[in-house]
């Protein structure tokens, strides 16, 4: 039996504490003590993206530590001869799909979280939790199977779907804890005003869940634009594989091209640091808000 949870009375807010006159233990480290750590794990970070960048950037066969005299022959080579523009058209597209399918679903399922009550609840957030635990290799040879039996082998749907699938049970849980923080009664004065379920959903709720809609869609993009191995079991021609399975082309048993490397992986990173340099703001509010309860 299915039923709706009924709204949580309001809570009174709490008057905020004045600040007291006794500094804050915060405040009394020495500056020194909070930069020194801070650089260091500055520079541990960045040293490896030089590296890549040295490498990517200064002519093949050169020893020197600045890229200069500066080159591009390994872009070029890789988005060329090494088929790298349609690897990356691949994983744009995949990407987006993932994202779109994996929100639309995990929006309606969060809701059906958050706003009913039904048997077996608390065992099926459960078991969602649980899947987060099964490791995607794991069920390659029975996803094999299944596309295969779809006739959707060396379709990049089939990634799609696979990459969904995994990030759905996350999506969801952090949905469901987005919608709980909307106050219920904005819809039930949604639907004084006349506005059916689903009205009153788009209306009132959809525009506040923005922030974590925005943290859910980039976690799938991310996740799918990255990962390799369905990429690599389910897409056999060459012309549909990723840039992960582009970038696994270019080492062999006997040599590795460490300039052609080092141009893929920036060209793969590139997308991802601009997405997240424009959506930092909402991914941040995104996951603290979802954090708040569920």
């Amino acid at each position: 039996m299915i039923t709706e949870i009924a709204p949580a009375p309001e809570r009174v807010a709490a008057e905020p504490a004045r600040p007291g006159r006794k500094r804050r233990a915060w405040d009394q480290v020495p500056r020194w003590q909070i930069y020194l750590p801070l650089t260091v794990y500055l520079l541990f970070t960045l040293i490896p993206f030089y590296w890549i960048l040295l490498f990517a950037l200064r002519p093949a066969g050169s020893t020197s530590l600045v890229p200069w005299p500066m080159t591009f022959e390994h872009f070029e080579k890789v988005w060329t001869e090494r088929s790298f523009g349609t690897y990356f058209t691949n994983s744009v597209y995949v990407g987006l799909a993932t994202l779109v399918l994996t929100t639309v679903v995990a929006l309606a399922g969060g809701y059906a979280l958050a706003r009913f009550d039904f048997r077996l609840k608390r065992g099926f957030m459960l078991a969602l939790l649980c899947s987060q635990f099964v490791p995607g290799a794991l069920l390659l040879v029975p996803l094999f199977q299944i596309f295969a039996n779809l006739q959707m082998i060396n379709s990049l749907g089939s990634v799609v779907i696979a990459e969904t699938v995994f990030q759905l049970p996350l999506s969801m849980i952090l949905i469901s804890g987005f919608i709980r923080n909307v106050p219920y009664s904005l819809e039930e004065a949604a639907w004084v005003d006349g506005c059916n379920r689903l009205t009153g959903f788009r209306i009132v709720v959809l525009p506040l869940l923005r922030p974590g809609l925005i943290a859910v869609g980039s976690f799938a993009f991310v996740h799918a634009w990255n990962h390799f191995l369905f990429a690599l079991m389910f897409l056999s021609d060459q012309g549909k594989q990723t840039i992960p399975v582009g970038l696994n082309t270019l080492m062999s048993a006997d040599s590795v091209d460490l300039g052609a490397l080092a141009a893929g992986g920036i060209i793969a990173a590139v997308p991802v640091v601009i997405v997240f340099a424009f959506i930092q703001k909402w991914l941040i509010t995104g996951f603290s808000a979802g954090a708040v309860k569920g």
